[in-house]
């Protein structure tokens, strides 16, 4: 194969007729082309160019056409009689160039930022309406099975109970039993600095009872249950299984909905109390190795302080809230997947965030709300 080459010179033959003629020599496709479509505007500007001289010409392709047609040489109709097969892999590149449209032009950078304000305002509205109408069809499906409670899918909820719950125990014990050291630690440290060590006790169990056993539960089912669901049933509908169990009568929602949300609902309170027991374990071993306060006291502490039963119902009552809103958002966002698997990552992704955002958003609430009441 010879790289792609080409001259051009003044031919004074009678077809041409003194006019300058432009040689392609070598092969001109895609992988011998090298620098010629750089170089060939730069040699043919301001030329006519009235003739190829097609004698040495190899290989010719869609990509030797197209560099021909970037550069801006005009051929007359005859410039192909000698290699018509060429000829015709140019006109119809040429075709192709000629039809395409032009890109649309940009509006001012004022008109597009104000533009994509208004399509994230829309999207936000077209997503409430549409988590609305999924709330409103998962209320009716709740309905029924309250009322009709022989149809209930217990086998699934069952699995999902494992699934979502049980399986979920280790990274949730493990990421809690940190979360209490990190705050003995800073607790110890601080309050060692006014001779109050000894409320470091008080201090690891109302913000591991009221706060973060629940939260951090509820943020790691948010990244593992609520994207999971999502996952599976937007692989459904993307292999149109949904579709198929509307045709055979059966409720999706009945059947992934319903399972998916009484499992968390069940497991989340539960796993909660184990992140409790776990986050207060490992409070208790850095109070035990940097105070000195063994686990006896640690135990006689948080006993006589008449607070904690409080503190602990205040966190486990925010548990089933957190469980309805991520199970609802992870399904929601899967029954919105269309067909593409493009479609199925943002939705995952979306579910995951929402879910975080709920939690956080919904702790605030109650944390307003538990102010007001003087809990």
């Amino acid at each position: 194969m010879a790289r792609a080459q080409f001259d051009v010179g003044e031919e004074g033959g009678d077809r041409e007729g003194g006019s300058t003629v432009l040689a392609l020599r070598g092969d001109w496709s895609a992988t011998e082309l090298g620098d010629a479509p750089r170089q060939l505007p730069r040699r043919l500007e301001g030329v006519q160019v009235g003739g190829l001289d097609l004698t040495d010409l190899g290989r010719f392709d869609t990509a030797g056409a197209l560099a021909l047609i970037q550069s801006g040489v005009h051929l007359p109709e005859d410039a192909w009689s000698d290699r018509p097969e060429a000829g015709r892999v140019y006109a119809m590149v040429e075709k192709l160039e000629r039809d395409q449209a032009p890109p649309p032009k940009r509006g001012p950078w004022a008109v597009r930022a104000f533009g994509r304000v208004g399509r994230g305002v829309e999207d936000v509205w077209s997503e409430m309406v549409l988590s609305m109408a999924f709330l409103g069809r998962l209320l009716i499906a709740m309905g029924r099975a309250i009322v009709a409670p022989g149809k209930i899918r217990w086998p699934a909820w069952v699995s999902q109970m494992e699934r979502s719950g049980l399986d979920a125990l280790p990274i949730i014990a493990v990421t809690n039993f940190f979360i209490g050291a990190v705050i003995a630690f800073l607790g110890a440290d601080l309050l060692t600095q006014f001779g109050a060590g000894v409320f470091a006790v008080q201090l690891i169990g109302v913000s591991v009872m009221r706060e973060f056993a629940v939260v951090i539960t509820a943020v790691l089912l948010a990244g593992r249950s609520a994207s999971s669901f999502a996952a599976e049933i937007g692989s459904m509908r993307m292999n149109q299984e949904v579709d198929a169990m509307n045709v055979m009568g059966v409720d999706p929602f009945q059947a992934l909905v319903i399972p998916r949300l009484a499992a968390l609902l069940i497991m989340l309170p539960l796993l909660t109390f184990v992140a409790v027991l776990a986050g207060l374990f490992g409070g208790m071993l850095v109070t035990w190795s940097q105070l000195g306060l063994g686990p006896a006291f640690f135990i006689q502490r948080m006993y006589e302080d008449g607070t904690m039963f409080m503190h602990l119902m205040v966190g486990l009552s925010k548990a089933p809230v957190f469980a309805i809103v991520v199970a609802a958002i992870g399904c929601r966002q899967g029954m919105a997947v269309a067909g593409d698997v493009e479609s199925l990552g943002r939705r995952v992704t979306a579910a995951v965030v929402q879910a975080i955002f709920a939690i956080i958003f919904l702790d605030a609430v109650f944390a307003l709300i538990y102010l007001e009441l003087g809990v």
